[in-house]
Order: C-alpha cells, then sequence, then structure tokens
C-alpha cells in the first residue's frame, strides 16, 4: 500500500522518463461530464478512478455513459488493467453495469500483446500475471508460461512480461534485478501505473517495479500504457474521423491520464473524486507538478 503523497512524489521523480506534454493556461471546472458534453464529441475513459475503484463501480457511471451515448458521443475505454484477458475485461465491465462493445476497449495488455518482441527459437516468456490469467489472447508465436509455476524461468527466461503486482514481493524484485544484471533480457511492463485505486487503497503497480529495475540494471525495459503513445495510439485509431481538439482522455491521474492526453494531441479531464486525489485538495499537485488538464470535474 502506498498514500497520495508518495505516489505523486514518485511520478515526480520519473518526469524525464515519461512523454513531453504542453498544457493549457487554466482549466474549467464542473461537476461530472455530462458539464463538459458542448467542448467534445469523443471521450477515452481511463477504467480505475472513473468507471469503477477496483471491483465496484463509480456511483453514476453507469448512467453517465448512457447520457454521453444519447447525446451522441463516442466512448473508447483505455485502461493500464493488464490482469484480464480480452474477453475477461469486457466481461467485467459488463458485471458492473457497462455496456461497452469489443471495439470499445483498449487495454495496455492488447498493446503489449501487439507489440511484443519475438523471443529466439526455444525461449519462453515469464508472465508475472495473476493466478489463472489464460494467454489465450497472446499472440500465437509468443511462448508464455507463468512465472510463478516455473521458477526457474528467473534464470532461463528469454524475456519478462509484467502484467500484474497481485503475487508480486519485494524480494521477488530484488532476484530478479539480480537475474538481469548477470544476464539481460527484456522486460516489457504491460501496465505502466504506478498505483491504483481499489476500495480499500492505492495498489503498487506494475510500472512501480518496471522503474525500479530500470534505474538498477542495464535490461530493456519497455513500457505499454498510458502515458505512452502506443496507447493513445491504439485508441484514436478507434476514433477516425474525430478531432483531435474535440477528444477528451478522462482520467484520475496527472502524470498518466493528463499528461499522456496532452502528449497525444487531444485534450483532458481530470476526476478528482474516485482515483490517486481521492479526499485530497488536487491544486497543489497541479500547481507543484505544472501539468494542468482542460477540464477537472468532481466525479464521472
Amino acid at each position: 500500500m502506498i498514500d497520495t503523497q508518495r505516489a505523486f512524489a514518485r511520478y515526480e521523480t520519473l518526469r524525464a522518463a515519461l512523454p513531453a506534454a504542453t498544457f493549457p493556461a487554466a482549466s474549467k471546472y464542473g461537476q461530472d461530464l455530462s458539464d463538459t458534453v458542448d467542448d467534445f464529441d469523443a471521450y477515452i475513459l481511463d477504467a480505475f478512478g472513473v468507471l469503477n475503484r477496483g471491483e465496484t463501480a463509480i456511483a453514476g457511471a453507469v448512467k453517465r455513459m448512457a447520457g454521453l451515448r444519447a447525446a451522441g458521443k463516442r466512448l473508447i475505454v483505455l485502461t493500464n488493467a493488464a490482469s484480464y484477458t480480452r474477453t475477461g475485461i469486457l466481461a467485467k465491465y459488463h458485471r458492473l453495469g457497462f455496456d461497452f462493445g469489443a471495439e470499445e476497449v483498449v487495454s495496455s495488455r492488447d498493446v503489449a500483446f501487439a507489440n511484443l518482441p519475438k523471443l529466439e527459437k526455444g525461449l519462453h516468456w515469464a508472465a508475472i500475471c495473476a493466478e489463472g490469467d489464460s494467454f489465450n489472447d497472446a499472440p500465437a508465436s509468443a511462448s508464455l508460461r507463468d512465472f510463478a509455476e516455473f521458477p526457474g524461468l528467473i534464470e532461463h527466461a528469454g524475456g519478462f512480461l509484467f502484467l500484474s503486482t497481485a503475487r508480486w514481493k519485494d524480494p521477488d524484485t530484488e532476484a530478479l534485478i539480480t537475474a538481469l544484471a548477470a544476464n539481460p533480457r527484456p522486460l516489457v511492463i504491460a501496465n505502466p501505473d504506478l498505483v491504483a485505486p481499489r476500495e480499500f487503497g492505492l495498489t503498487i503497480e506494475p510500472g512501480m517495479i518496471g522503474h525500479r529495475i530500470a534505474e538498477r540494471t542495464n535490461a530493456e525495459v519497455m513500457f505499454f500504457g498510458k502515458p505512452y503513445v502506443n496507447a493513445f495510439s491504439a485508441a484514436l485509431a478507434r476514433l477516425n474521423g474525430v478531432s483531435r481538439n474535440r477528444i477528451a482522455m478522462v482520467g484520475d491521474t496527472l502524470h498518466t491520464d493528463v499528461l499522456g492526453g496532452a502528449a497525444a494531441g487531444i485534450r483532458t479531464i481530470l476526476v478528482t473524486d474516485h482515483g490517486l486525489f481521492a479526499g485530497q485538495d488536487v491544486m497543489p499537485f497541479i500547481s507543484s507538478s505544472k501539468i494542468r488538464p482542460d477540464w477537472i470535474v468532481a466525479t464521472t
């Protein structure tokens, strides 16, 4: 577990490794996304902190999505949740009451799999994943094995694919750093988030581990997902024909959602009440980082 101040401070230490962007001189303010509809034709939506908190839908979010659809707005979910297969993540949203179609959901897992480097024949990817994760959505050319079920992979894997911290502990990080220092191999981070908001607080996510390893080894560490251009390119490809200045990235973080959206050339909306900044005055964080969204709203 980690608190907002520590997570924000860590994001700030990583600014040089994050995309560069420019931001508006001032933000507009509203209560929820309905206040922004005159400004946008399409919304790219973060999941955690915007649609859900852990396994619980945010109050009013399902109704808000229906209202945006009724107003003719196009919707895309762009999530860094890499623990779910394509069918699994869609099933989760449907279980929570959302009606997103498969073409409206892009996950960092999808982006990572689409860009997964090829290994030499006979080598396997060690997948650091949640228990029971299926790899049926992985590229046919990739051989993935569950890191937890094959302990010898730390020495013999051709590369490491980080999908989830659900079974990961600090000693695992130290062991992987040692193994990569001795034998550098690619490390793919399929969830660049440092933290994620859940019902009980903020949890450490793969991005936190990936940056720590990048700082301490010469391993090739690749990040797929927000705030990087690879994720936004995948989402924007679903919004052909919509002008970028009429598209909003809606998220709960400054360094992934707002910075990433601005770097992609689209506008941004920060939701303050349910994610990283829940219970906080967001303005000191904006002033300190100089990452300013186009809109600030309390809730989805």
